[in-house]
């Protein structure tokens, strides 16, 4: 029987697949809608409004160093057909699929600017999600798309706010979603998706590895991995380093200690919760994203979040 804590609560419901949630300063929580194109601001009393809608399928999503909001867009994923069991849930890659992209959003007025489209070594695929550091840079993991008879090797990437370079810094990687730096900015942290592994790599400057030897596959040090059945998709990080990773099929948000030694699951209310922020006082509530059945919810968190660059000082 699965435990959901009491004190978690619904605060919006009728989103469509939300992911990438951004508390804000004034209290409401900024939140992409894959499947409707748009980024939504949720306010405390759960009224909802589109900020701005840039399509394709916007999904992570961070405040920079300008105060815009940084989006990673998939392109557009396919969906299971109404009324599907398993409920609303991306399944490939959109028909109709309009390229991987990063794009900033002007919170004030909504414009919406594509600041790349590709890297150094080719177009992106299904950008995902996005992490800032103190540099004025950003990293962001591409999953790539799933069709029919293939897949893309995933890669993750470093790009700079002001739109003047971009660079790939891990490939291959199969399935990168959520992606978090450490409390001291040395480690980067990359969830793998279809594995159901958490990665760390050392970092020896801004959007600079410095890998691992051969058998590692990429240059990451494995941090933990989960038996059986689970798919990771985003994360955030608390104040100790811990690393929070919303978990998909056995529904839950794991709890990955820095060293992998410590692994703790708190369920969720149904099997896609598909990634977790901080926000509030003290940064100890968490916003969770109950991405099949469209609601944000929220709970007080055992520990205060990891202040992020650019959104934190804010607060």
């Amino acid at each position: 029987m699965r435990s959901v804590p009491e004190s978690l609560r619904e605060i919006a419901s009728g989103l469509l697949f939300p992911e990438g949630p951004v508390a804000l300063p004034d209290g409401s929580v900024l939140v992409v809608e894959i499947g409707r194109g748009t980024l939504t601001r949720i306010a405390p009393d759960g009224a909802k409004t589109v900020v701005a809608a840039p399509g394709g399928g916007p999904n992570g999503a961070a405040i920079g160093p300008d105060g815009r909001c940084y989006l990673c867009n998939n392109g557009g994923f396919r969906w299971t057909p109404p009324g599907d069991p398993s409920g609303y849930r991306p399944i490939g890659q959109a028909d109709d699929y309009s390229g991987g992209r990063i794009e900033r959003v002007d919170l004030a007025t909504g414009a919406v600017e594509v600041l790349y489209t590709e890297s150094t070594n080719g177009p992106l695929k299904g950008p995902n999600d996005i992490v800032f550091d103190g540099e004025g840079g950003f990293y962001f993991t591409d999953l790539g798309k799933v069709r029919a008879r293939e897949q893309d090797r995933g890669a993750v990437h470093y790009a700079r706010a002001d739109g003047s370079l971009i660079r790939e810094v891990v490939f291959p990687i199969l399935t990168p979603n959520g992606v978090g730096l450490s409390p001291d900015g040395r480690t980067l942290y990359v969830a793998e998706t279809e594995t159901a592994r958490l990665w760390a790599f050392a970092l020896a400057g801004p959007g600079e590895i410095r890998p691992e030897p051969f058998p590692s596959p990429h240059g990451g040090r494995l941090v933990a991995g989960l038996a059986g059945y689970h798919r990771f998709d985003s994360l955030a990080l608390d104040a100790d380093g811990n690393v929070c990773v919303a978990t998909l099929v056995s529904g839950s948000i794991t709890i990955v200690s820095p060293d992998g030694a410590a692994i703790r699951h708190v369920p969720m209310p149904e099997r896609w919760p598909t990634n977790i922020c901080f926000g509030g006082p003290d940064l100890r509530t968490a916003y969770v994203t109950l991405s099949s059945t469209g609601r944000l919810a929220t709970m007080p968190w055992e520990r205060p979040g990891l202040p992020l660059h650019h959104l934190s000082a804010r607060q």
